[in-house]
């Protein structure tokens, strides 16, 4: 039985040896060459978004520009985003150091007081920075409501105030340079 298997796995390399010998003596075909592709813009395409590097977080502004309030099912958010979250009462997906509302992965949970990016740090989810940002806040004076991880019309308004007051552009929403001047990272 040994023979066997010992003569069949000789014969086996030296037919793959014969293969290979084979394509080594063939000419390679000449190949087609490629046809240049025509570009046209269309409006119902969003424009390309260049990847950033790694270790280098979107500003604010870049990140507004690469968002886009796009509903698709839970299948194309998981093929195009590894991180997705829920968050308060929406699904959130992580893309370069800033949350986003998943629209429509789950629409029972589709509920979003801010439809924008949420700038985080630390590994925070979206409700988790929004709290903590109350809470400076708090601390600071410049918000008197509830502490309640939602982003909603008094908490932008505080955080406005504060960048505007801190000297920062005035977003009223969660972004690296609050965070930083809040004390947060």
């Amino acid at each position: 039985m040994k023979r066997f298997i010992l003569s069949t796995a000789c014969f086996l390399i030296a037919l793959s040896h014969a293969a290979k010998s084979q394509d080594a003596n063939k000419t390679p075909s000449p190949q087609p060459r490629p046809k240049a592709a025509r570009v046209q813009a269309s409006p119902k395409q969003p424009p390309p978004v260049a990847p950033t590097p790694a270790r280098v977080r979107l500003s604010y502004a870049d990140a507004l520009r690469r968002y886009r309030h796009q509903r698709h099912n839970r299948v194309w958010w998981k093929q195009h985003f590894t991180v997705i979250v829920l968050a308060g009462g929406g699904y959130y997906y992580w893309d370069d150091g800033y949350w986003f509302p998943a629209w429509d992965y789950d629409p029972v949970y589709e509920y979003y007081d801010y439809d924008g990016p949420i700038y985080t740090y630390g590994n925070l989810l979206p409700d988790q920075v929004i709290l903590s940002v109350q809470r400076a806040l708090q601390e600071e004076d410049y918000y008197a409501g509830g502490l309640t991880g939602s982003l909603g019309p008094a908490t932008r308004q505080a955080i406005a105030n504060y960048q505007q007051d801190a000297g920062l552009i005035v977003t009223g929403a969660i972004d690296a340079a609050t965070v930083e001047s809040l004390g947060l990272n």
